[in-house]
């Protein structure tokens, strides 16, 4: 018998089917594999549950040499999670062994607590360093520790294996010199269908055509770098589909007001299975974005969106491969036939139509996502634009989400259990037999060398240190090293033995260790003739390396200055590459100013430092950027101006350090043209947009140090308030306001001069200009501070009814001034260039001696 449905009976038929149709995607929670290492209790965490190791049922723990660690109730702090409360340690290489049902790609996430344990010998989990590996053939992390993470804030790292049926195992060896490794949980879990691709679009690092495709993705393993979301809020994995942690984008803007946030008015996602599920992101990562602001406004002019990309920039490991995907769900838009197309850059050689309606068959908020593989560049930073299409003035570009996964090719051998078994007592033997006659070759070939050896001794090397305070000569001759790299125009006059080096740093013991860098670890020594010195190591692997020790030998070789950082020698022997230069007793301006914030908490001014010392500390390094502009014939620019590269000797007197990006051009030239380089929250927004690098890109960094110099945080602190976050638009808004007295040093509240303040603030006010025409040059903003510090230093007595100098009186005018030229600021002759002297007697304290100063008296 048929059934007759009316037509409206068969419209709700059909809605309803398509209802589920669309809800088909939904994900699906696994159950398989939660891991609470050392533990007899399982542990319920964001409805996962964690089954403990102690008897395992259903995955086998391969160890012999393993112990429980249990958190001390006496610690100061504890996650908010029982799951952290426990660890399994490892004495030796071992593994867990699943057993996975199915095949496919399976998320691994394992979770790293470093606490001191009370059961286990008071052992400190922070002190462990080993290699997790994966009998895929896969070292998924090498030499790894906690040392950097604070005991309350776990480290969880996340990759995507394709993994087939059969035996999993996953192994944690001990490496270097520990004698031990842990974790705390682990988890592995099958992915939903098709959540991690086997091909994308290549990019490279030229750029490339969209035909061209990665293929074997699943060759590899990925792991987590980078999950933004964008435009909207911190995602913990409890509001998660499949329990990932994303982080807000606004630390990550290169140019804050290109991009205003959008969120959706709540309306309902619709999800297309052929495209994108709530598996691939949560609905709170597609209901937010940002997109294109309306207009920009530089000095009361509105210029049009058109001309500007909204751009992020991204830490990622230089020279490297990445899985990149960019999530979009256009919530923009009015009208789902409105025309919505822009263009999607990668670094910026690539670019890519994103067209929505492609994707959502002219519906509005229908989530997607594109792929690409994207090979890095040695810049250790990867960009990611959007902008609109050419004469496409109604489109508004948008993104969403943004994942970057660095891909990991198997390289390592993993023995497996069928060795264990086998008896290896005469290879052991042979080894040891072998080891003997090997020690006695190498005795008799070193009594030999000693015997023919015409060289002096290391004690007696005729090597000597270059005077802090003299200059040297210049010789240009190409170096070759024991790799048979060419080291051209290097001065060999500054060459150093590596016998030195490891004397110096008594072998490069982890002790003397006092900073690390782009370039490597920097270590404190002592030469053999008491000269203490800084020396600093290339370590593989660094956003720095040979490009970087060039450049430092030929600009350091070339210039001297009593406020630039001297370099006293260098080193290429035995495949390093090493650094020495004067020890700078009290360290970087930064480590005065505030201490590193770390997740969770942010860290108050720990400054000692008097207004008037850090002005003249600014003054100083105001001196030596001065000079790199225009000491030598051809202008030096710095390019990394920031405070962790001002030193400050024993008596605090600033020296301007690090010149391994640094470029030469001429006086005459207005730009280079060039990479951008340079350190996040320090970059001058036109040098980003344009790539062209001028003086005035120094100017822009040493106005954000200025600003450091006053309120004592940090350029970027992503843990403060998103209008807060960035230094330096936070800054200018306050100056915009006049509400500097706001912002400043705690420390510094009531000490502070109201004209003093003033001056200073129009000073970074200046040095932040969005266009490097409009900023001043460095002789300007050294002539404000000096006159800044006057002001301070002749500031009148506070009257009665005044509570602090740093109040509404930042309004006041200033006092009258009759300003000198420029030029009359002088430089001692051991400031001047080795080509050039500046003919000018006139010291600082008689410039100001000069100065017609009617309100000061």
């Amino acid at each position: 018998m048929g059934i007759l449905l009316s037509p409206k009976t068969f419209f709700f038929f059909f809605h309803f089917c398509y209802l589920l149709l669309l809800n088909v995607s939904a994900c699906t929670l696994p159950d398989d594999y939660f891991i609470n290492c050392g533990s007899s209790a399982s542990t319920t965490v964001d409805r996962r549950n964690f089954v403990g190791d102690v008897n395992p049922n259903s995955f086998t723990l391969q160890t012999s040499h393993s112990s429980i660690a249990t958190r001390s109730p006496s610690a100061n702090s504890s996650p908010s999670s029982s799951l952290y409360d426990t660890a399994r340690i490892f004495r030796q290489q071992s593994s867990y062994d699943l057993n996975i049902a199915e095949n496919g790609t399976y998320v691994v996430r394992f979770h790293f607590s470093a606490f001191t344990s009370q059961d286990n010998n008071n052992i400190i989990l922070s002190d462990a360093k080993f290699n997790v590996s994966t009998t895929l053939q896969f070292l998924l992390l090498s030499n790894f520790s906690v040392q950097n993470s604070s005991s309350n804030s776990p480290v969880i790292k996340e990759f995507l294996l394709s993994i087939n049926i059969g035996k999993f195992r996953i192994l944690f060896t001990p490496s270097g010199s520990s004698d031990f490794a842990f974790v705390n949980a682990i988890e592995a879990f099958l992915a939903p269908e098709r959540f991690s691709p086997d091909s994308a679009t290549r990019v490279t690092t030229k750029g490339n055509n969209e035909s061209s495709e990665y293929n074997g993705l699943a060759s590899n393993a990925l792991q987590v770098v980078h999950r933004i979301n964008v435009g909207g809020s911190k995602i913990t994995p409890a509001n998660d589909t499949l329990w990932r942690n994303w982080v807000p984008d606004d630390g990550y803007l290169v140019f804050a007001n290109a991009a205003e946030n959008v969120s959706s008015s709540g309306g309902q996602l619709t999800y297309l299975s052929e495209w994108a599920t709530d598996c691939d992101a949560p609905d709170s990562v597609y209901n937010t974005a940002k997109e294109l602001n309306i207009s920009l406004s530089s000095e009361g002019i509105t210029l049009p969106r058109q001309n500007f990309n909204v751009s992020w920039r991204f830490d990622v490991n230089q020279n490297a491969r990445f899985l990149v995907r960019t999530h979009f769900c256009n919530i923009v838009s009015r009208a789902a036939s409105d025309p919505s197309s822009f263009n999607l850059y990668v670094y910026r050689s690539f670019s890519k139509l994103v067209d929505p309606q492609f994707f959502s068959n002219v519906k509005l908020a229908v989530p997607f996502y594109l792929d690409f593989v994207v090979d890095s560049d040695d810049s250790g930073f990867m960009n990611i634009s959007i902008g609109r299409q050419k004469d496409s003035d109604n489109r508004t570009p948008f993104l969403n989400g943004v994942e970057i996964m660095e891909l990991i090719s198997g390289s390592v051998s993993i023995p497996m259990e069928s060795e264990a078994g086998k008896n290896h007592l005469p290879v052991i033997l042979g080894s040891v037999a072998g080891g003997v006659v090997l020690i006695i070759i190498a005795v008799v070939l070193f009594w030999l060398c000693l015997k023919l050896r015409k060289g002096k001794p290391v004690e007696t090397l005729d090597w000597k240190a270059m005077n802090l305070n003299a200059g040297s000569q210049y010789s240009r001759s190409t170096d070759r090293t024991v790799t048979g790299s060419h080291h051209p125009d290097l001065n060999l006059a500054l060459k150093v033995p590596i016998d030195e080096i490891l004397y110096a740093t008594k072998n490069f013991d982890e002790k003397l260790v006092i900073g690390e860098g782009g370039f490597g670890k920097v270590y404190r020594g002592t030469l053999r003739d008491g000269t203490k010195v800084a020396v600093k190591r290339s370590e593989p692997g660094r956003t720095q390396g040979l490009p970087e020790f060039q450049t430092e030998i030929m600009v350091l070789s070339k210039i001297r200055h009593r406020h630039l950082v001297s370099l006293i020698g260098y080193c290429d022997e035995r495949s390093e590459m090493v650094l020495v230069y004067e020890f700078m007793e009290k360290g970087t301006l930064r480590d005065h100013l505030y201490s590193s914030p770390k997740e969770g908490s942010t860290k108050a001014s720990q400054s000692a430092l008097s207004w008037d010392k850090r002005l003249e500390i600014c003054i100083d390094a105001a001196k030596g950027l001065y000079y790199l502009h225009t000491g030598l014939g051809g202008a030096i620019i710095h390019r990394d101006v920031k405070s962790t590269n001002i030193l400050l000797d024993e008596h605090y007197v600033a020296k301007v350090a690090d010149f391994g990006i640094s470029r030469l051009g001429h006086l005459d030239q207005s730009h280079v043209s060039t990479e951008v380089k340079g350190s996040f929250g320090y970059f001058d927004p036109e040098y980003y947009r344009c790539l062209q690098l001028t003086q005035k890109s120094d100017v822009y960094s040493f106005g954000v140090v200025l600003l450091e110099v006053l309120c004592a945080r940090p350029a970027i602190d992503n843990l403060l308030p998103r209008e807060q976050a960035n230094l330096a638009d936070w800054g200018m808004a306050c100056l915009n306001k006049r509400e500097l007295e706001k912002i400043i040093d705690p420390l510094l509240a009531g000490k502070i001069d109201s004209n003093s303040l003033r001056r200073f603030g129009e000073t970074v006010e200046k040095c932040l200009k969005d266009s490097g025409v409009d900023r001043p040059n460095m002789v300007d903003v050294l002539w404000d501070l000096e006159y800044a510090l006057k002001l301070q230093q002749t500031a009148l007595p506070k009257q009665p009814y005044e509570d602090s100098t740093t109040d509404v009186s930042y309004n006041l005018p200033l006092p009258v001034i009759n300003r000198l030229p420029s030029h009359s600021i002088a430089i001692s002759e051991d400031e001047m260039p080795l080509e050039t002297h500046i003919a000018s007697s006139t010291n600082a304290s008689e410039v100001f001696s000069q100065l017609r100063m009617d309100e000061a008296r």
